[in-house]
């Protein structure tokens, strides 16, 4: 019995002892490979331990159509696997339903592939994870899948460091360093260091485009973009009739505070119309179309962009993305998600399939959906051969931010746009900042309106290795690079696979680098880092990222100007308007045209209200070229009624403010300017209104 007893003692032993790897990295994601690639070539052991099944996170889960900025600011192992996907597609038998010849007579293949480089930018889901798994061949990386943190005790921290972790299997993991490469932050949390969700406030980093984002309205992802108001109400202009569905009854709030609402998520599915390929949308067992009431107003308001971001990949897919102010964002559904229990993430993921598996049947088969935007939805469908064991939908729902660790150094716009300097790079960004909405409102007036979308143009930039590492005193060997140090906003342009993948070598060999030291990663000598990053290839410095941003003119605040300003990102917008700041002289962050009216009708209605009564001067504020409309139509509404103008935008003064004239008007009402693009021959441009005192 006591041998019995003795042998039982000892298997359990067995089975709780930690096996121990010089590195340990937690979640499979991109930056998760890419990171065990790096401290295998230099010679470490390590292992990916985490819930992935798949590897490679949303790189391969459906975010084909890489989001890339400037790709000469890519390099490294990144750059490396974008070259092992162009590899890929030199084979024939990687080309199963399209001609490579084809795919680039459409008009991606510029955009693909890049012959000179041998990189491939554009790829299938199948494609990138076969590559992720060949790493793993490759370089012998020990992977274990399915494993999930014990959030609760499983981490066990002792004089500053992690020592190991456990997962809910009992498995546990003992390194000399660790890296948190989980979209979510698991482990950081998990280890007790600074984190934040959500949008902070303007005023907790000196920033322009942080917090709630109210009057902005940037990308077309909004019911201005629509040709008429959309009523909020089940009855429309009935507040009584209670609201539609997925649109909050929170006030709107105060531009710039502080929330903590994240950007929307979405599956970035992936769809095509090959027939021989092709499985029709299924049908979610718990399917509601009244979730889909907005919709059939917006599409009957005369909306047909529906399928705008199906961007083409290779063998006749897609990566599809959301576009316009009702799509495949599940706007406010969210929030939730970055700090819930397992159980409650799978619940949002379910909702957020249902949402999207509902909405494309909506579309394929409610007889309100217009026949031919039905034509279209149903000459789609999912791929047979993509996402094979999970019906064919993809395994990674687009976690577009979740915890950001507070880290040595917090990342911020200001950096990003070079007002301040970014100490230690290990590595750059270049996307456009870029937050989808966080929420679904009601105006003033009743109408439905989207909050949170924002694009600001930007040249790349450096990231500091402080905006990796916790700080000093919190944890001594920890890493991350997905959940990295970074605010909001500034996150906005990091969080793409690219930058993940970049920021991923770097973790590793700051890692390996502070084992050989016996180093804290705050004590990492950057020289060193810096030395051995160049070596293998990382891009620290670019000249573009001392030039003004390409497509990104000067602007300037619209309280530098005298009297009383409404910019355009506050003007009522119907119809499609684009942000834009390609020329110099705006005001504020940019402004908007109509492309030329390829859309249709628009207009925008600035109103002010004015401190006093009396005449004031109206100006026209404009950015003049030679492409826009030489007679856009103005109209001034004041005291004695209202004076029709139009107005050429192809010049003007040095200041860019057209003089409309000196009108009365009262201080118990609102004053308004309108310009719309009716009969116009060129680009109209709206970038704000000023009225002066006279």
């Amino acid at each position: 019995m006591c041998l019995r007893l003795s042998l039982l003692c000892l298997c359990a032993l067995r089975l709780t002892a930690a096996e121990t790897y010089d590195l340990v990295v937690y979640g499979g994601t991109s930056a998760g490979v890419i990171a065990a690639v790096q401290a295998k070539k230099m010679g470490k052991s390590v292992i990916i331990v985490g819930p992935d099944r798949h590897l490679g996170g949303l790189s391969s889960g459906g975010l084909g159509y890489t989001d890339t900025g400037n790709k000469a600011v890519i390099g490294g192992l990144a750059r490396n696997f974008y070259h092992r996907v162009w590899a890929e597609y030199q084979k024939d038998s990687t080309w199963a339903w399209q001609r490579p010849e084809a795919f680039g007579n459409k008009g991606q293949g510029t955009v693909a592939m890049d012959k000179d480089e041998r990189t491939m930018w554009i790829f299938e889901p199948g494609v990138a994870e076969k590559v992720f798994e060949d790493y793993v061949k490759e370089f012998g990386l020990t992977v274990l899948r399915d494993e999930w943190l014990d959030r609760a005790k499983g981490v066990r921290v002792e004089n500053g460091r992690i020592t190991q972790i456990t997962m809910l299997s009992g498995k546990s993991f003992a390194g000399k360093m660790f890296i948190d490469a989980t979209y979510e932050g698991d482990l950081i949390a998990a280890a007790g260091v600074s984190y934040h969700v959500g949008r902070e406030a303007n005023s907790v980093y000196g920033e322009t485009w942080n917090g709630n984002q109210v009057g902005i309205l940037h990308h077309g992802h909004h019911f201005g973009a629509v040709k008429k108001p959309i009523s909020a109400y089940k009855v429309p202009g009935d507040p009584s009739s209670g609201l539609l569905p997925r649109i909050s009854a929170e006030p709107p709030g105060v531009r710039g505070e502080g929330d903590k609402r994240v950007q929307a998520y979405c599956f970035r599915w992936c769809a095509t119309d090959h027939p021989d390929n092709r499985i029709p949308f299924p049908k979610p067992a718990n399917y509601d179309a009244s979730q889909y009431e907005l919709l059939v107003r917006v599409l009957e308001a005369g909306w047909r962009q529906t399928f705008h971001k199906f961007d083409l990949l290779p063998n006749r897919k897609t990566d599809t993305n959301n576009h316009g102010p009702f799509s495949f964002d599940n706007i406010g559904m969210n929030y939730d998600y970055p700090e819930a229990s397992y159980e409650r993430r799978r619940e949002i993921i379910q909702e957020h399939r249902d949402y999207q598996q509902g909405l494309l049947w909506f579309l394929a088969n409610d007889p309100r959906v217009p026949a031919d935007v039905r034509e279209e939805a149903n000459r789609w469908g999912l791929p047979k051969d993509e996402f094979k064991d999970n019906g064919h939908w993809p395994h990674q729902i687009y976690v577009r931010e979740a915890r950001r660790m507070v880290g040595s150094f917090v990342m911020t716009e200001n950096e990003l746009t070079k007002k301040k300097p970014t100490p230690d790079s290990v590595g750059m960004g270049s996307y456009t900042i870029d937050s989808h909405n966080v929420r679904r409102y009601v105006t003033p007036e009743g109408h439905v309106q989207n909050e949170g979308d924002i694009g600001v143009p930007i040249s790349p930039y450096s990231i500091a290795y402080g905006a990796l590492v916790p700080k000093r005193g919190e944890c001594a060997n920890l890493f991350a690079p997905v959940a990295c140090s970074a605010t909001h906003i500034a996150y906005g342009s990091i969080r793409m696979e690219p930058v993940f993948m970049i920021l991923g070598q770097s973790a590793a060999t700051a890692a390996v680098l502070a084992i050989d030291g016996g180093l804290a990663v705050q004590d990492v000598p950057y020289a060193a880092l810096r030395e051995r990053l160049l070596a293998d290839g990382q891009v620290l410095e670019h000249a573009s990222s001392k030039e003004t941003p390409k497509g990104h003119g000067a602007g300037k605040s619209p309280e530098t100007l005298p009297g009383v300003t409404v910019d355009d990102d506050a003007a009522e917008r119907t119809g499609a308007w684009k942000h834009s700041s390609a020329n110099g002289g705006f005001v504020g962050s940019g402004y908007h045209h109509d492309d030329r009216g390829k859309e249709g009708p628009a207009s925008a209605k600035f109103t002010a209200k004015l401190p006093k009564a009396g005449k004031h001067e109206v100006f026209l504020a404009v950015v003049p070229n030679a492409n826009r409309a030489t007679k856009a139509k103005v109209r001034i509404i004041h005291a004695g009624g209202q004076t029709d103008l139009v107005v050429n935008l192809t010049k003007g003064p040095a200041d860019h403010l057209v003089s409309l004239g000196t009108y009365d008007f009262s201080d118990q009402t609102a004053a308004s300017v309108i310009i719309s693009n009716e009969a116009a021959e060129g680009y109209v441009v709206i970038d704000a209104v000023n009225w002066q005192a006279r």
